[in-house]
């Protein structure tokens, strides 16, 4: 059985981009799905000086060797102010001290939800520019858009949005 991770790029206790994964991850079929936290991986703010005096954390390295495991990823980045949450930036930092290509080419399904109706496309953006470099393999993206419109109860409510995203987790776990 395939291994996958899920997580969200958010530490808001009540994250709309943590309920969109475990929604997405729960259509992935015949998987075994860890859902991570990135509550459960403290890190200190990244600095060069840090790194020389301290060495590189555990967490950063829990999280990736969480990464390397899996067959696959499904992340929901959060966006603040157009860009990558400071939580899920920093991780990304410190991994990247680990490993430049922290992504591993592992199949990713990429999406992102906000309560406005671009549905966090602008961290969409900088992340299919930016992972791709860091050993990203990016089978789909998703774009949620207007997500307190659109999800109740735990899943997508549209038809149309939730039809589009199950189109893309099948293609995703085509490539697992």
């Amino acid at each position: 059985m395939k291994n996958i991770i899920a997580f969200a790029g958010s530490n808001s206790k009540n994250s709309i981009n943590h309920q969109l994964v475990r929604y997405a991850s729960s259509l992935v079929e015949n998987v075994k799905v860890n859902i991570l936290d990135l509550n459960d991986f403290e890190l200190p703010l990244y600095g060069i000086d840090y790194e020389v005096d301290h060495g590189i954390p555990d967490n950063a390295h829990k999280f990736l060797d969480a990464i390397k495991a899996s067959d696959g990823i499904v992340l929901s980045l959060a966006e603040h102010n157009g860009a990558y949450s400071t939580v899920f930036k920093n991780l990304f930092d410190w991994m990247s001290r680990i490993d430049g290509k922290l992504w591993s080419e592992k199949p990713m399904l990429l999406m992102a939800t906000s309560p406005g109706g671009r549905g966090g496309a602008t961290v969409l953006d900088i992340a299919k520019g930016r992972f791709a470099f860091m050993g990203g393999n990016i089978i789909e993206d998703f774009s949620f858009p207007s997500f307190n419109d659109n999800f109740s109860e735990g899943k997508i409510t549209n038809e149309a949005l939730n039809s589009d995203l199950k189109h893309k987790v099948a293609s995703f776990q085509n490539k697992l």
